[in-house]
């Protein structure tokens, strides 16, 4: 008896710290890494104040820690140039490994790297997509005494003479904006390299621009714009979606039933380091769904006039995969892919 009992001892020992060391694993014990986030947390918005960008970055940041889904502090920075393609070039050689630093984006993500004037070497591929959040869509806008009230009337002032009209937008040439300014035109039978666009650090700077008279019209999401319509400061000639938008922007006419045959999806999403730890990776991808399910989150989108599209991490790069093929398809078309 004693002796089986002396040998049951160093067995029951050794199961208690196998199940032990599993547990730790499981619940991130010493060495698990499972104690991130450790210290303050930031959110780039590779865009000056004001903007898509720069809006959503900072209702993510206010809605984690407001419902203390993320209890360390976070930082919204912004970081303008070249409709993002600065803050690319910094992140995707400095920030690689950089789990405490995150950022927001849009299609420019992947324009940036497929259009030919201003070619930026990082895309997508270069970070860790981690949710798409919302989806918006394009905007005409001029201001409210412009002489042009419809899409149609503006587009043949440009046919007649492109170099009476200043078309301005919060990116690059070749970007975003850009590409929603020209592709009505272009659908129109306009050749879009003869569309006099000047680009913004960020669509608030456009916006300025646009009151101010340095440009006659911008081309933005309608979501920068709802403030502004709201005032009658500018008016709305024509939205990128497939059909008119709900609530307050329901009587936004689409470019299609004004007789142009154009969509432009504008949808937007956090990304992380192309080299985030699992740890991180994990904790994001929970946050970011709990995120889209707060309530303070919906209030935001309504506030802001997004419509949520929520995408986890594993759809969200699908999804980019196959947008990076429109996006080349698409300045293809135009002549300025790379």
């Amino acid at each position: 008896m004693k002796k089986r009992f002396s040998k049951t001892i160093p067995a029951l020992l050794i199961a208690s710290a196998l199940v032990a060391t599993l547990t730790a694993c499981s619940t991130g014990g010493a060495g698990g890494g499972s104690a991130y986030p450790e210290r303050a947390i930031t959110i780039v918005a590779p865009s000056g104040a004001g903007g898509g960008w720069d809006k959503t970055a900072r209702s993510v940041a206010k809605v984690l820690s407001e419902t203390k889904l993320v209890e360390k502090s976070i930082t919204v920075e912004n970081k303008p140039g070249g409709g993002g393609a600065v803050f690319m070039a910094e992140y995707a050689t400095a920030d690689a490994k950089n789990d405490y630093k995150l950022f927001v984006n849009s299609p420019p993500i992947l324009i940036n790297h497929n259009k030919k004037e201003g070619n930026s070497p990082y895309g997508f591929k270069d970070t860790t997509p981690l949710a798409q959040l919302t989806k918006d869509f394009g905007a005409i806008v001029v201001g409210a005494d412009s002489p042009y009230n419809d899409l149609p009337s503006l587009l043949e002032a440009i046919k007649a003479d492109p170099t009476s009209i200043t078309v301005a937008g919060g990116s690059a040439p070749g970007s975003m904006d850009h590409l929603i300014a020209v592709l009505p035109a272009f659908k129109y039978g306009i050749d879009p390299k003869q569309v006099k666009y000047v680009s913004y650090d960020g669509g608030g700077e456009a916006v300025a621009a646009l009151l101010g008279g340095s440009a006659d019209v911008i081309a933005t999401d309608v979501s920068g714009v709802g403030e502004y319509l709201k005032a009658g400061k500018v008016k709305v000639l024509g939205i990128s979606a497939p059909e008119r938008l709900g609530g307050e922007l329901g009587e936004l006419k689409t470019f299609k039933e004004q007789g142009v045959e154009a969509e432009f999806l504008i949808w937007r999403g956090v990304f992380g380091p192309k080299e985030m730890s699992d740890d991180a990776k994990t904790f994001w991808s929970k946050k970011l769904k709990a995120l889209t399910d707060a309530e303070g989150w919906k209030s935001e989108l309504q506030a802001n006039a997004w419509e949520s599209d929520y995408k986890d991490a594993e759809a969200f790069a699908a999804f980019l995969n196959e947008q990076d093929k429109l996006v080349q398809e698409l300045l293809s078309a135009l002549g300025m892919s790379k």
